[in-house]
């Protein structure tokens, strides 16, 4: 730090003043002398001068300084003073500035920054700052948990001075934790306590061996009670050597058991205390031995997680009830080496690890090993090297993970349903906007042509196939649960009623169908036509199990309802389904069953078993995608050769039961005239699309603008203003059919809008706040098109 210059203090400058008027008296003398000659007249004048110069001094001693005089500070007395402290030290002044500091301040900051405007984190230099406030304020101020160069601060600040316009900054280093009294303590308290029960004695000893703290075990050990104690004495009085070299306490003699000492150096350095773990050496004594081998069996057995002990030939020595299970070997018929649990591919590993715990290793290591049984489900197996245990050397741990790995398949298996599931609604959305463009070029030619026609056969066939293939899409909509749905509050026998008659036709004679009914079953929120699918498709994949079973037919379907209560889901123990109260619909059949192997992709899309042609692979899943859709669970059971069961969940709807529609009967047929006339913006991306809807708009009266995206739209609305309707698809680039309605309601909040989509109505509506659209599913007719278009109209006028 750059020096200061100093002033000379008030008294200095007092003596300073006396001294000038004794030079001056006596210069005044001599002068008086040499022009009179008088002794006397000389006298007198160094006398005057002298009084004057003491009467100077002791007023300028007792005078208070003048207001206008600034202070003077011996700043070097200042930064000795400082030096003196281990701590670091800086004085700054009213504006701000460093005024000293000590070498210890330059030091801890590298040089001489100014508080608090230290190297700092923010929040230390914030904390840093208040304290400065706080001293000027209340004289006192103070900030912790500072870190500088890796060191930890407690900060300090005074207000000083005679003026009060000095802060004096204290930086103390926060010293670390006591290792030594934080092991003494564990080891001379309850934890220590623990470890005596276990039979491990501990002591804390200096480098010199004077012991710091020891467990009460030890104790009494060592001292034959638990009066007394060992701390203070030195540790190696307490033990003998007998000629066979064996350690034993000096109390017990040669009677006492052999003791293994094992020393731990947990902190680093010369001097360092070690933390000493005796242990009775009970292969060195066969008495000893058997008796802690049968405590050590009790207490392996005791324990809730899966050990077993090998000994020095990798041998099974024992293992505990959580090992078998973990392991799920056969109790009656154990292993004899730990190999045999595992895998081909892993007995080398297995062997070889036991092998170098066995020879000396003392740390742990995890390994995954594959079971035999188990081969695609790896687990963990911790190997330790065993010390002190009698005839076992290394002590295995397995963990009972079999419950956490059927949840992470059923988890992996939902979330691969799921992307299945979206990768499903986005082929269903595309391949509906080929089949619109299909469907309605036919039903365009078909106006052409006249039943009887050559081509008039064609084109109904290519019609009819299009219509195939839009049933697979609304089956993998259905799967991806985004197929349009129609919920209604209703009753599961109902439904299974208004079936009964077509599974009896699917069914054929040979097959016995048999409906039971449970009570009090409460009501359900579903759509009425789907359950009915999931009926049928039930019932056709059980009717072909039977059949593969027996080709000459025969076998039951049993299809049942029953109510289950919240205690009985928790009884089921299926962690995924809620509990709640459900209203179940169980379909089971005679036939084969299902392989263990299949049943976990049974709900996925495009898997069947069947022959090629013989099933498209979407039943299933259709089913589990009503099902989830519809807010309930499904699950399946099987046994190879007794059938299957399908149990579905759907949760109890607390609403009364509405009326309820014929299930099967069609909707009375709308008025056929669908002429009309009026002004539509159609807005589609898909060309295709547009050019049919076009075409079949155009061909009953309407007059068609056409708009290829948003901002198209827009365009055409200013050029031609409000038209009477607006058709646009939901999902298109840059403005999607959504923010176009919103747009246009801003400027005509009463335009009439259809939104057309090869998605679900209601994913749509879950995410479109706009009300009073009416909505067209893809793939529609020409026929389906006119219709919609006609009843908006009308609903508008």
């Amino acid at each position: 730090m750059a020096s200061i210059p100093l002033t000379p203090s008030r008294a200095t400058s007092a003596r300073l003043a006396a001294l000038a008027s004794v030079v001056a008296g006596i210069a005044a003398a001599a002068v008086v002398l040499t022009l009179i000659g008088s002794w006397i007249v000389a006298a007198a004048f160094m006398a005057t001068a002298i009084v004057a110069g003491g009467t100077a001094v002791a007023w300028r001693m007792v005078a208070p300084a003048s207001a206008g005089t600034s202070r003077i500070i011996d700043w070097d007395f200042t930064r000795v003073v400082a030096q003196a402290s281990d701590d670091a030290i800086a004085v700054t002044d009213r504006a701000g500035r460093l005024v000293c500091a000590n070498d210890a301040y330059e030091a801890l900051f590298d040089g001489f920054p100014t508080p608090p405007g230290l190297p700092l984190d923010d929040d230390g230099v914030a904390a840093l700052a208040s304290a400065g406030r706080a001293a000027w304020r209340d004289g006192r101020g103070s900030a912790s948990d500072l870190a500088a160069g890796g060191n930890q601060l407690r900060a300090q600040v005074a207000r000083a001075g005679d003026d009060s316009d000095m802060l004096v900054w204290r930086f103390t280093s926060v010293p670390d934790t006591d290792i030594t009294a934080t092991a003494r303590s564990l080891v001379a308290g309850p934890g220590g306590d623990r470890l005596g029960g276990a039979g491990i004695m501990m002591a804390l000893v200096t480098a010199e061996g004077v012991v710091l703290g020891a467990n009460s075990t030890l104790t009494m050990r060592a001292l034959g009670g638990d009066e007394g104690t060992i701390e203070g004495m030195d540790f190696a009085r307490l033990l003998v050597t007998d000629a066979a070299g064996f350690i034993r306490f000096e109390r017990e003699t040669a009677n006492g058991n052999p003791l293994r000492l094992i020393p731990i150096h947990f902190m680093e350095g010369e001097g360092a205390p070690v933390l000493l773990a005796i242990l009775d050496d009970v292969e060195r004594d066969p008495a000893a031995s058997a008796n802690a081998s049968a405590h050590l069996r009790s207490l392996v057995n005791l324990m809730p997680l899966g050990v077993a002990l090998v000994d020095r030939e990798g041998r099974f020595l024992q293992m505990n009830n959580a090992f078998i299970r973990a392991a799920q070997v056969d109790a009656a018929h154990p292993p004899l080496y730990p190999g045999d649990l595992v895998v081909r591919e892993d007995k080398a590993a297995v062997a070889d690890a036991i092998r170098r715990f066995a020879g000396g290793a003392s740390h742990t290591a995890d390994m995954a090993i594959r079971l035999k049984d188990h081969p695609d489900e790896p687990i963990v197996l911790t190997i330790a090297g065993a010390r002190g245990l009698g005839e076992a050397a290394v002590l295995l741990s397995l963990k009972d993970n079999s419950e956490e790995s059927r949840l992470r398949r059923e988890v992996a298996q939902a979330t691969k349903m799921q992307a299945v599931g979206q990768l499903a609604g986005g082929v269903a959305h595309d391949f509906n906007n080929i089949l619109t463009a299909i469907i309605g070029h036919c039903d365009l030619m078909m106006m052409r042509h006249s039943p009887g026609d050559s081509d008039y056969d064609d084109i109904q066939q290519v019609r009819t196939n299009s219509n195939r293939a839009a049933g697979l899409t609304r089956q993998l909509l259905a799967f991806s649960r985004q197929q349009t749905m129609r919920p209604q509050v209703l009753q599961l026998p109902d439904v299974v009623s208004e079936v009964s008659n077509l599974l009896k036709r699917l069914m054929g004679e040979t097959v016995k169908l048999e409906v039971t009914h449970g009570r009090n079953l409460g009501p359900v929120r579903a759509d009425p036509g789907q359950l009915e699918q999931v009926v049928v498709n039930l019932a056709v994949n059980a009717r072909d199990a039977m059949l593969t079973a027996n080709p000459r037919g025969g076998g039951a379907l049993t299809i049942q309802t029953k109510a289950v209560t919240p205690a009985e889901v928790r009884a089921l123990g299926i962690d995924i389904l809620p509990v709640a109260d459900y209203t179940a619909l169980v379909v089971s059949d005679t036939g084969t069953g299902i392989p263990p192997e299949v049943l976990p992709k049974i709900f996925e899309p495009f898997f069947t078993t069947k022959e090629v042609g013989k099933g498209t692979g979407l039943g299933l899943s259709t089913v589990y995608g009503i099902v989830k859709q519809s807010g309930g669970w499904i699950f399946a059971d099987s046994k190879p050769g007794q059938g299957a069961t399908f149990t579905m969940y759907l949760p109890v709807h607390n609403e009364a039961v509405v009326a309820q529609r014929p299930m099967l009967n069609r909707p009375a047929p709308k008025p056929v005239e669908t002429w009309g006339t009026g002004t539509v913006l159609l807005v589609e991306d898909e060309a295709m699309v547009r050019a049919v809807a076009e075409r079949a708009l155009s061909r009953q009266g309407y007059t068609v603008l056409t708009a290829d995206n948003g901002e198209a739209a827009l365009q055409q609305l200013e050029a031609h203003g409000k038209p009477d309707l607006l058709i646009s698809d939901v999902v298109m680039p840059q403005m999607d059919g959504p923010t176009l309605v919103r747009r246009v309601r801003e400027q005509y909040p009463d335009l009439p809008i259809i939104f057309m989509s090869g998605y679900a109505e209601e994913q749509l509506r879950k995410s479109i706040d706009i009300e009073n659209v009416a909505f067209l599913p893809k793939p529609f007719s020409v026929q389906q098109l006119a219709e919609a278009t006609r009843d908006v109209l009308a609903a508008a006028a």
